[in-house]
């Protein structure tokens, strides 16, 4: 009796050791699950913010090179037409004009007046291209639909544009930008897609401003949009994407359900306390 006792109890405590080791075993089970989940979560996080960081630098550097081509744009504009303009005013205007018939001088200042108002005119064009006067006396809407009915005019593909949730102007900086993506997005389409048709709808959904723009031709889908924008190429996309960026919005590109049209969704903040979409 005594030895079945010394047995069932040495059994017992063999199972409550073999439970106890098997819990241990359980629990650094899991906790080396833990700690390997951690470090992945954590070299993931990592990799993610230098992936952040990369495209930060990309947005940056495409901003700026945008900004310096245009800064290089205008500056050849004015060196090419606008300096041999005035240096021919000048020629005209030398000493020797006081000591020419009066007919000859009357028609060297009719020249000179000629000569300057191109002069102005161009110095117009170049001011109208960083700020577009429609835009600035009129807003987004008479902007976007004069440029919509101008491509329409050409004749070579149908361009239309509605805006039905417009009622007050927004900041000058911010329908520059909006106008300003709008413009890329456009042009881009004229230049690849072969579309028929370009139609823009604008709304209001809650607190987000939304531009709609669809159209025929070839086009991208959203991983078209963000593979080109990750690349060394594509800066107008880059543009596009900065400018949406500082903006707090979004931009989506797909295709329609019927898979017959492409459509490009802008989102933006209604109201922006950041000061929406600097110039870039």
């Amino acid at each position: 009796m005594f030895l079945l006792q010394s047995t069932n109890t040495a059994s017992i405590q063999f199972f409550i050791l073999l439970g106890t080791l098997g819990m241990i075993l359980v629990v650094g089970c899991l906790v080396g699950f833990v700690i390997f989940h951690q470090r992945k979560v954590i070299r993931y996080q990592l990799k993610m913010k230098a992936m952040e960081e990369e495209q930060q630098r990309i947005l940056l550097s495409a901003s700026v090179h945008s900004q310096e081509e245009e800064r290089q744009r205008i500056a050849a504009d004015l060196h090419d037409d606008a300096g041999p303009l005035l240096a021919t005013a000048r020629l005209y205007l030398s000493e020797n004009l006081v000591n020419m018939d009066k007919s000859t001088q009357l028609q060297s200042i009719f020249q000179v007046r000629q000569i300057l108002d191109d002069t102005i005119q161009l110095i117009r064009n170049i001011s109208h291209s960083l700020m577009p006067p429609t835009l600035k006396n009129f807003g987004l809407e008479s902007a976007v639909n004069d440029l919509f009915q101008k491509i329409s005019a050409s004749g070579s593909i149908s361009a239309t544009s509605r805006f039905h949730d417009y009622k007050e102007r927004m900041k000058s900086e911010k329908e520059l930008n909006i106008f300003r993506v709008i413009q890329e997005l456009v042009n881009n389409i004229l230049k690849h897609s072969n579309a028929s048709f370009i139609h823009l709808i604008q709304n209001v959904q809650g607190d987000r401003f939304v531009i709609r723009i669809h159209h025929d031709g070839r086009g991208l889908a959203q991983a078209d949009f963000e593979r080109l924008n990750r690349s060394t190429t594509g800066l107008g996309l880059k543009n596009i994407s900065s400018r949406i960026q500082v903006a707090n919005g979004r931009i989506a590109f797909d295709k329609d359900t019927h898979q017959s049209y492409y459509k490009i969704t802008i989102e933006v903040p209604v109201d922006d306390p950041l000061g929406f979409l600097k110039q870039l």
